[in-house]
This record gives C-alpha cells, sequence and structure tokens, in this order.
C-alpha cells in the first residue's frame, strides 16, 4: 500500500516516540548486526580493507627506511597511518547507515517493528549503533597496523588510545548524518549521495572555505623580521647579534576563521594526539605531522604572527624574543580545538537523530506520494 492509496492521513503522536528501553535497542541493533554477519560481501569487505591498510602501512615505513629520514620511520608514519584510517573508515561508515531507514521501508521490513512496542527512538537508536559497531570493526581490523606504526615511531605514550578514541567519535558522527538523511529522503541513492556530500563538507569544504576567506580577513600590517648580520661578500657573520627589517604587508586575520578549521575531522584527530614537547619552551614545538598540524591550527586560532625570528643559526642556543615568548605564552593558554569541533559534530549528529526519530515515529502524518507504509 503507498500513501497515495492509503489517502491522507491524520497527524497525530505516538505515545512514548522518545522512550529509549535499552533490551528495545539490543533488540533492533541485534538483528542489524546479525543480517551483516550473514552476509559474504561483509566479510569480503573487512578482508580487503585489511589488506588496503597493511599495504599502505608497509610502503610507508619502507620509503622511510630507504630515504633514512631521521634515521628511521619517524612520526609521519604515525600520522599517515592513522589519517589513512580515519579516510578509510569515513568513506565506508555512510555505506553502513545512509540506507538504513528507508533501505528497510523499501523492502517493507520498517513497518513491521513499527508495531511493535518498540518506540521510534528504540529503533533509531538500535540502528545507529549497529552502524556505529560495524564501522569501529574496520578500526579494529586497522588497529595492528596503527599499533605496528605508532611503535617505529617516537609518539608519546597514550597516542594510540586518544587517537583511536577520537576517530570511533568521528565514525559515530558519520553513522548519525547518514541515519538522518536515510530517514528524510525515500530513495537510498539520495540518502548516500547526501551522507557523502555531508562527509565531503566536513573534510574538504571545510579547507576550502578557510582559504577562501584569507582575502576577506586580510588588511596591511608591519611585519617585523630579525636576521644575522650576514656578510654579502663571503657568506659568514660580519659581526655578533641581529638587524631587523619592517615592511607593510598583507596579513590574514585568522583569529576570525579558524573555526572553520576546528570542524575538519582530520584537524581534530591531530589537535587531539599528545604532543612530545611544550610550545612555551620550545623554538620549533613538535615537528612531528600530527604536532605540526595542532600547532598550525592554533597558531590560526591566534591570528597573524607580526615578529619573524632568523637570528637562531640552527644551535637552538639563541633565546626567544619577547615578542616570541609572548605568542608562544598566548598559544599555550588558548587550549585545545579539538573539544570544540567534536561539540559541533555532536550538535549535528544529534540533530540527524531528532529528524530520523521524527520520521520513524507513528502515525506519520502526510507521506510523499508512492513512499510505503506497509
Amino acid at each position: 500500500m503507498t500513501a497515495t492509496e492509503a489517502g491522507p492521513t491524520q497527524r497525530a503522536t505516538r505515545s512514548g516516540p522518545w522512550r529509549i528501553r535499552w533490551h528495545g535497542v539490543a533488540l533492533v541493533a541485534g538483528l542489524e548486526l546479525k543480517q551483516r554477519v550473514r552476509s559474504t560481501k561483509w566479510k569480503w569487505a573487512l578482508g580487503v580493507f585489511f589488506l588496503i591498510v597493511g599495504a599502505v602501512t608497509a610502503l610507508i615505513i619502507s620509503t622511510y627506511n630507504r630515504n633514512n629520514f631521521g634515521g628511521g620511520p619517524g612520526d609521519v608514519v604515525f600520522g599517515v597511518v592513522l589519517f589513512f584510517v580515519l579516510f578509510l573508515g569515513l568513506v565506508v561508515s555512510p555505506t553502513l547507515s545512509a540506507t538504513s531507514i528507508n533501505g528497510d521501508s523499501n523492502d517493507g521490513t520498517l513497518a513491521p517493528l513499527q508495531v511493535t512496542p518498540l518506540s521510534a527512538a528504540d529503533i533509531v537508536v538500535g540502528k545507529l549503533l549497529a552502524a556505529w559497531v560495524a564501522s569501529l570493526a574496520f578500526v579494529v581490523v586497522a588497529l595492528p597496523f596503527v599499533i605496528w606504526s605508532y611503535i617505529v615511531s617516537e609518539a608519546p605514550v597514550g597516542a594510540v588510545l586518544t587517537t583511536v578514541m577520537v576517530v570511533a567519535l568521528e565514525l559515530l558522527v558519520v553513522c548519525a548524518l547518514g541515519m538522518g538523511w536515510s530517514a528524510l529522503t525515500a530513495r537510498t541513492s539520495a540518502s548516500a549521495v547526501l551522507t557523502y556530500v555531508s562527509v565531503a563538507s566536513l573534510t574538504f569544504l571545510t579547507l576550502v572555505f578557510f582559504g577562501l576567506t584569507y582575502a576577506l580577513v586580510s588588511d596591511t600590517a608591519t611585519v617585523r623580521y630579525y636576521q644575522p648580520n650576514w656578510d654579502e661578500q663571503t657568506g659568514e657573520l660580519a659581526s655578533p647579534g641581529c638587524t631587523y627589517i619592517e615592511s607593510q604587508e598583507q596579513v590574514a586575520h585568522t583569529e576570525r576563521t579558524w573555526w572553520l578549521l576546528a570542524l575538519n575531522p582530520f584537524v581534530i584527530v591531530a589537535d587531539a594526539a599528545p604532543s612530545n614537547q611544550d610550545i612555551v619552551t620550545e623554538r620549533y614545538p613538535d615537528q612531528t605531522m600530527l604536532g605540526s598540524i595542532k600547532y598550525a591550527v592554533r597558531g590560526a586560532r591566534l591570528g597573524p604572527e607580526l615578529v619573524h625570528n632568523y637570528c637562531d643559526t640552527g644551535t637552538g642556543t639563541t633565546p626567544l624574543l619577547p615578542e616570541e615568548q609572548a605568542r608562544r605564552e598566548q598559544l599555550a593558554g588558548l587550549g585545545a580545538v579539538w573539544p570544540w569541533g567534536l561539540l559541533a559534530h555532536g550538535v549535528l549528529a544529534c540533530g540527524a537523530l531528532y529528524v530520523a526519530v521524527r520520521r520513524v515515529a507513528v502515525p506519520h502524518g502526510e507521506l510523499a506520494t508512492g513512499t510505503r507504509i506497509a
């Protein structure tokens, strides 16, 4: 029966659509997971995922060993492998939830759940939990390679636990977004595309928009450069000390647009990773991949740097300028960026779940023409 054949429906509110009971959520999640476990494609997907991550990890470590970058693979390996796992997770997760509701509705398997004592929230949260557990299975498969890359790196203790937990939370957000689009659209292809567009907006468009806003937040400021007194003829130091020059340059006030970067899942993971060094005491703090991203984003939050010191000839013994020290202390006082990003993603996820519960609740109200209800 379709909505057209059934005629106009009366708007009503089902008693307790938001009531969540653990045994109801577990029942729906169990049914969803049993379907996935029985599927042969699911096993093949995990196997292919394992091989891809393993091959990429081996290639990265082999490349670093052959080129002797820093005498070993270094922390870049851990960052690249972690980002690659996050990327694949963001690609796979939409397929696990973007067709969960409208796919069951089209197959006629959603209506039997809706007429049971299960509430709409039980159904939605159960499906979300199943999709999240399925996405975490891919993380578990890749975990040996993440640990391997961590062992050959110099990342601090706790980096694996912290970053993997943040990756898991990001996959939960993506699954929730897919659930919301699945409830809003009747066609599975449309919900899948919209979910991928949402993921692309968070991962790529945030970076694009941040770059495009440079011109909008830029103005002219005085920039000071400190440099050694080099002899132009001999190329050696002509005299101790430093000189400085001032120039009028265009600088971008990224303190107005840094929040665009905070929405990026890769920035959130990098910023959440523990650091080996103290930003206040080190002249060149944390030159690892994740650390460089972390401090670049926090620097963008602080705004343009108007003093550049090139007096350190590589020995690391030149003291910090007062302006440098003040900026580092301000940078350390800003705190982490990733909680803000996770909070924004949590709001998006809660909004998507709210929409999904409202759409799954019965009686639903007016339905689109051709929508199956039984």
